[in-house]
């Protein structure tokens, strides 16, 4: 429990990331699909793990790397998550803290090791996540703190927990304990994969439970099945609140009931990798969001934390995205 007033709390996979580059022949050796998300048992990710070259170490998982992102732009943040009472949990809470976020859900002390992803970044900024969810699995409702969810303006959910029943339970008691304090939900789809494994379930979330919807173009015309862009655009409108829906480097577009929205995307001098794009831009949203901005500005923000994420090598900004916002928009 905290004392803090809440901008954002993100529910997910509390998972250590571990970047390291590769070239698409290591991809092709090892079998690995590139661009997606593959869920991977402990052996196999031992197995990657011995085979990747020099890497970085660092709290991941798509709603930490959002909430970080808030906490950079200069908004108070927490996340909550399960990681074991292990070496990669404690590096997992001590770095996830260090950025300024609440983070109070105790560690397992039995079971599974803490979660980790394992991400090849190919020269042309693709990455290819290799991801072993271990205890992060294991959370449920009884892992939520009602105190921090009821006082955060908005509870950010991440898709890619979707996957253990436990964390479905987790989710709904959730976006119940948002609402009843007259509280906004939040849902990222986080990947195609993951939409298309639960397309059902997810659609009735968002339905019923989601007042903001997060997707990028794949993944909106995964959830409704639409021939392309425009379709699925015209079938999410009725059914949350606000869709910010990405479109890599033709920007965004983002819709509430009649209101339309068509953002650009910020110019980068060099995409070095893409890793987190999604994650900083619901960071950027979320934050113009919960001080009363124009969904156009809003937007505006998710796209210069976006651009930031995506020029560097890792997940997290590392430019002050507060400063960056107020040179480009002249205001935060």
């Amino acid at each position: 429990m905290t004392g803090q007033a809440i901008d954002a709390v993100g529910i997910g996979n509390a998972i250590v990331d571990v970047l390291s580059q590769a070239d698409d022949a290591f991809l092709d050796a090892q079998g690995l699909p590139k661009g997606a998300m593959t869920l991977i048992d402990a052996a196999r990710a031992e197995e990657l793990y011995a085979a990747m070259g020099a890497g970085i170490e660092m709290s991941g998982g798509s709603a930490a790397n959002t909430m970080a992102g808030l906490a950079s732009l200069g908004g108070q943040g927490a996340f909550i998550g399960k990681v074991r009472n292990d070496q990669l949990g404690g590096i997992f809470r001590h770095d996830i803290r260090a950025n300024g976020l609440v983070f109070e859900t105790p560690a397992a002390t039995q079971g599974l090791p803490t979660a980790r992803c394992l991400i090849f970044v190919t020269p042309d900024a693709q990455r290819t996540m290799n991801t072993f969810l271990g205890a992060s699995i294991d959370l449920g409702p009884e892992d939520l703190d009602a105190e921090i969810i009821a006082g955060a303006k908005i509870t950010y959910l991440e898709g890619y927990l979707w996957d253990a029943p436990p964390a479905k339970a987790a989710f709904v008691k959730a976006a119940q304990i948002a609402h009843e304090a007259g509280r906004r939900v939040a849902l990222t789809l986080s990947d195609p994969f993951c939409v298309e494994r639960h397309r059902d379930s997810f659609l009735e979330l968002v339905e019923a439970h989601v007042d903001i919807l997060f997707a990028n173009e794949t993944e909106i015309c995964a959830l409704y099945q639409a021939a392309g862009f425009d379709a699925a655009l015209q079938q999410v409108r009725g059914h949350c609140e606000v869709a910010v829906l990405t479109r890599g480097d033709k920007g965004a577009v983002i819709c509430a009931g009649e209101e339309i929205h068509v953002v650009d995307a910020q110019a980068v001098t060099r995409v070095v990798d893409t890793t987190g794009a999604g994650d900083l831009y619901a960071a950027g949203f979320l934050y113009g969001y919960t001080r009363g901005r124009s969904l156009f500005d809003c937007g505006q923000i998710g796209a210069i934390a976006a651009a930031e994420v995506i020029s560097h090598f890792g997940a997290r900004p590392e430019a002050d995205l507060a400063a960056l916002v107020e040179k480009r928009l002249g205001r935060t």
